[in-house]
């Protein structure tokens, strides 16, 4: 089995160096990850600067870009074999719900899955890093019964999962689960520059706002690992039949150009 690995927190995060640990000797692991942390990067591409790989002393190579470039650079260049996995993180911080949307852990593994190959995002819900060893445990036994199961190295799949930051003899089972929702974002935050000039600064995501059972913020609430299954498709498939009616509406209004 060959595993390639990256994350949004950078090549030097101790998620991403337990993550490794828990995954060297049950595969053949590469691991190229972002030079700098890159949270909230979602599946951005750098597009208008040139990418550097560089390796670590520790075997690493890491990228001056998003979690995307590393895994895009990964899958159509730098590696001379096709990887039966792509692992993202474990992120500081938990990736549910809306978060999903903006998560660069989430962004590294759906690139793979749009390349087809099996992905998966892993995530502590709380930050600081915690009880990383029993998240890395769990995330090592899960990647093991994909193998077991033939699901690695099969037609693509993209995966979300949450890890309480528990002790192993405390962590609760894996629940399959739907994205909860969170509240708006609280206010952006103001200061002065040195300068005079007024900065901004992203506030602090919202609370959960759909935390119902079968949710994610429900299942790691509850001291279990949230596993959700992602898809890239954002159509609206529910509402199909009334924007069908509503263009025909807008079409017939809006007349025909010269």
């Amino acid at each position: 089995m060959k595993i390639l690995i990256s994350n949004d927190d950078g090549y030097q995060a101790p998620g991403l160096v337990a993550l490794y640990e828990a995954l060297k000797d049950i595969a053949e692991v590469e691991v190229v990850a972002p030079e700098q942390n890159n949270s909230a990067k979602s599946n951005a591409l750098t597009l208008h600067s040139p990418l550097y790989v560089h390796r670590a002393g520790n075997g690493f190579r890491f990228v001056n870009g998003t979690p995307a470039d590393c895994v895009h650079i990964a899958l159509t260049g730098l590696l001379d074999y096709r990887p039966d996995l792509v692992v993202s993180g474990i992120n500081n911080g938990a990736n549910m719900g809306d978060d999903t949307i903006y998560s660069g852990t989430v962004g590294a593994a759906m690139e793979g899955y749009l390349f087809g190959i099996p992905s998966i995002a892993f995530s502590q819900v709380e930050r600081d890093w915690h009880h990383l060893d029993a998240a890395a445990t769990k995330a090592r036994e899960l990647v093991l019964q994909m193998a077991a199961q033939n699901l690695v190295g099969s037609s693509a799949w993209l995966l979300n999962v949450n890890i309480p930051n528990l002790p192993l003899a405390q962590m609760g089972h894996l629940k399959l689960c739907r994205l909860g929702r969170r509240h708006a974002a609280e206010p952006v935050i103001t200061q002065l520059s040195p300068r005079g000039e007024t900065m901004y600064w992203i506030g602090a995501a919202g609370a959960a706002k759909d935390d119902a059972d079968g949710t994610d913020f429900h299942a790691t609430a509850q001291g279990h690992i949230a596993m959700t299954p992602l898809k890239v498709d954002l159509t609206d498939h529910d509402h199909l039949g009334y924007w069908a009616q509503t263009a025909a509406r807008l079409s017939s209004g809006m007349g025909r150009g010269g």
